[in-house]
């Protein structure tokens, strides 16, 4: 299974000059946890709930700040061509929720937990019979960074 069989239509923002505030509208009206920051086709950089609630916690004022100011601008993607477990591999390893999804330098779509989540509970008939290592589940290795302050 690829990338381009469970991708979703990205939720876009249209301005690196939104405030957080108005981006946190949009997010809500539009039912995501991530927009993807454009300049026409040019992907500038993705704003997510974790950039929300950073911002929230640091006391920022949500209708000054700009996204330009709070977004990931060093931006993960993945092509359509991926596989799933690429892609899952990927957002495992670097702690990411909401994947863009590029043919070239053009946006296609979007790829999120919800969307895997989807397909492996299409996939999982029953539940396994044992469990993973417990140093192989997710909630073990989110513990270890918050124990070292890794919060970023």
């Amino acid at each position: 299974m690829r990338v381009s069989d469970i991708m979703t239509s990205a939720a876009v923002v249209d301005s690196a000059d939104d405030s957080i505030a108005q981006a946190a509208a949009k997010m809500r009206e539009q039912q995501t946890g991530s927009l993807l920051v454009m300049d026409g086709d040019r992907l500038l950089g993705i704003f997510t709930e974790r950039d929300l609630l950073k911002a929230v916690a640091l006391g920022q004022d949500l209708n000054e700040t700009r996204l330009k100011d709070t977004m990931t601008t060093d931006v993960i993607t993945v092509t359509p061509g991926a596989s799933l477990k690429e892609a899952s591999t990927l957002m495992a390893s670097k702690w990411i929720r909401h994947l863009p999804v590029v043919e070239g330098e053009k946006v296609v779509g979007v790829i999120s937990q919800r969307d895997l989540t989807g397909v492996i509970s299409d996939l999982l008939a029953d539940e396994p019979e044992q469990a993973p290592e417990d140093s192989a589940l997710v909630r073990t290795k989110r513990l270890r960074r918050i124990e070292a302050g890794d919060l970023d």
